[in-house]
């Protein structure tokens, strides 16, 4: 899943860091109002309409074809993308659960997974794992997963108006492969590495999630929390001496299918 290099030095300053770090303060400050206003809007549409499909058509259809497809995470290893693949049966968990309380249980369950493996970053760089920790990282990682938790309340928000309790921890099908992926990391760009690559998962699963969705609110959401993804990547890009935007267009691939909420469990609350 990630490469890491020898090297335990960042490519970027520290007073870039956190110049970098700042900038991504002030655009979660601008996107969050947003996002809280499009799940108010989502969620006092649905309560409306209990007793009433969540399901859209073109959604549907779309949800059908990642299932059938198996879209797998392209930067995990062959293995993984192999298991994602082959799960083309709907899961029992999630049998009878409207496909958006689905949709919003994988993203909180993914962004549980990015504030769990930032946290155990930050846990490990304490107890002088990485070796040298700019003070720089600890705040960017810090800053990063305020903002993964401010996205899973809001997916959870979403999950809880409709009478399902919260997905409060990670998503176990990915969790496994990271849990794996983290236990070789030994320096500040191991962890960067892996951070990107769980930050592009989550980008391109909101790309595929705002072409599915067809409500403006439920659109609003996706699409609020997508730079900001996007955002982290970039900043991530630059430690690891990377272009910040390597691709000209924000990419589907390494979104996790549906068939990934298998291990999560909808609960009537």
């Amino acid at each position: 899943m990630t490469q890491h290099h020898d090297n335990q030095e960042m490519q970027i300053s520290e007073a870039e860091l956190r110049s970098l770090t700042s900038g991504m303060v002030e655009a979660h400050h601008d996107t969050y109002p947003k996002m809280g206003s499009a799940v108010a809007e989502w969620t006092e549409a649905e309560r409306d309409n209990i007793g009433r499909s969540f399901s859209r058509r073109g959604f549907l259809a779309t949800v059908t074809t990642m299932i059938a497809g198996g879209v797998a995470l392209s930067a995990l290893p062959a293995a993984a993308s192999a298991k994602a693949a082959v799960t083309t049966v709907t899961p029992r968990s999630t049998a009878g659960v409207p496909t958006d309380v689905v949709v919003a249980g994988l993203a909180a369950s993914l962004e549980n997974l990015a504030v769990a493996t930032y946290g155990a970053a930050l846990s490990a760089a304490g107890a002088g794992k990485l070796g040298m920790v700019p003070p720089a990282v600890a705040t960017f990682a810090k800053t990063a997963m305020g903002q993964h938790k401010d996205h899973a309340a809001a997916w959870n928000s979403i999950i809880q108006s409709v009478g399902y309790k919260a997905i409060t921890a990670p998503n176990p099908v990915i969790a496994k492969i990271v849990d794996a992926d983290f236990a070789k990391v030994t320096n500040v760009t191991g962890v960067a590495e892996l951070a990107l690559t769980l930050e592009g998962a989550a980008a391109a699963t909101y790309l595929e999630a705002i072409s599915a969705l067809s409500t403006p609110s439920a659109i609003a959401i996706a699409a609020s929390i997508q730079p900001v993804e996007m955002q982290h990547m970039a900043i991530l890009n630059f430690v690891l001496g990377k272009y910040p935007v390597p691709d000209a267009f924000a990419s589907l691939l390494g979104a996790a299918p549906v068939s990934d909420a298998a291990g999560l469990s909808f609960v009537k609350s």
